[in-house]
């Protein structure tokens, strides 16, 4: 398989998912998905599609193109100056911890 999209379009041009394209992109993302839920997910994502399939038949020529369903506003706050944790406080829930850092595996070998 070459790409997602090679595995999703069907001939016809049709998106199309199935259990094959869930294992895929299972794959690509490293998941590891039990018989059930492979034939769940299959179901659901092949219901976005369709849904998708559909509205690609609206004529949105007249629809001005947005980022945003709703207009947003940043809100602005002072700065404040707070008191941060203390080291103790910091790596109170910490695995591993070792001379007042926190410990965690290596992993550049």
């Amino acid at each position: 398989m070459n790409s997602v999209t090679d595995v999703i379009l069907q001939g016809d041009g049709i998106m199309k998912i199935d259990k094959k394209t869930v294992e895929y992109i299972a794959k690509l993302a490293r998941l590891a998905l039990s018989e059930e839920e492979k034939k769940e997910f299959a179901g659901q994502l092949d219901k976005i599609l369709a849904y998708i399939d559909k509205l690609s038949e609206l004529d949105t020529g007249n629809v001005q193109p947005t980022s945003h369903a709703v207009p947003l506003k940043n809100v602005f706050r002072e700065d404040e100056v707070k008191e941060s944790l203390g080291q103790e406080e910091a790596l109170s829930n910490a695995p591993e911890k070792d001379r007042g850092h926190f410990r965690v595996p290596r992993i550049i070998e």
